[in-house]
């Protein structure tokens, strides 16, 4: 089987490997990933937002799995061995990098400073990007099938419309939200690539 190239926030990594956050909660790992940031220098709602994101993509490759006692809010994960069908490509400034491009702009100064060529800095994000824009078109693609399928499965089998009717809705929801991810992270490529 062929590795699937994963890519990860190089302090994230560094993070899960220290013992006692094999199990922790989305606050949890916000709370460390947000000590190792810059003071001032981001948005505690921003940091939530991107730990949950990778939360989530971790549990989609099976890398975490949630707690049997599932809550709303709290939930616990616990942290399993990588997947061995998984490449790791670890990141710098991950973090920094999902921020809107007006962020990263203002962020780019202190970027530059450790690195002796820009075009390579350049390229780093460029690569990034791409990246990104792979795993969210797949996870857009993926919500999309999930709601197309609902929506078929409602039409086929009416009486199940009161039990599955709000996983339908979250399942659209995502894909609006998805979409509107993949379109950012397109335009910003764009902008990186334009002279």
């Amino acid at each position: 089987m062929k590795p699937n190239s994963f890519t990860l926030d190089a302090r994230l990594y560094e993070l899960l490997q220290e013992k006692g956050l094999d199990r922790f909660t989305t606050q949890d790992l916000r709370d460390a990933f947000a000590s190792r940031l810059e003071e001032g220098s981001f948005q505690l709602k921003d940091v939530r937002r991107y730990v949950y994101e990778q939360i989530r993509r971790m549990l989609r490759v099976g890398w975490l799995v949630p707690d049997a006692e599932r809550k709303s809010r709290g939930q616990v994960y616990h942290l399993r061995p990588m997947p061995e069908h998984l490449q790791l490509n670890l990141i710098q400034n991950g973090f920094e990098l999902s921020l809107t491009p007006g962020r990263k702009r203002q962020q780019s100064p202190t970027k530059a400073t450790h690195s002796s060529a820009p075009s390579s800095s350049d390229e780093d994000m460029h690569q990034c990007l791409e990246a990104t824009l792979k795993e969210v078109r797949l996870d857009f693609l993926t919500s999309m099938g999930e709601a197309e399928r609902y929506k078929q499965l409602l039409s086929e089998m009416p009486h199940l419309r009161g039990r599955v009717e709000s996983e339908y809705q979250e399942a659209k929801d995502r894909s609006s939200r998805l979409l509107g991810h993949l379109r950012a992270v397109e335009k910003t490529i764009t902008a990186l690539s334009s002279p």
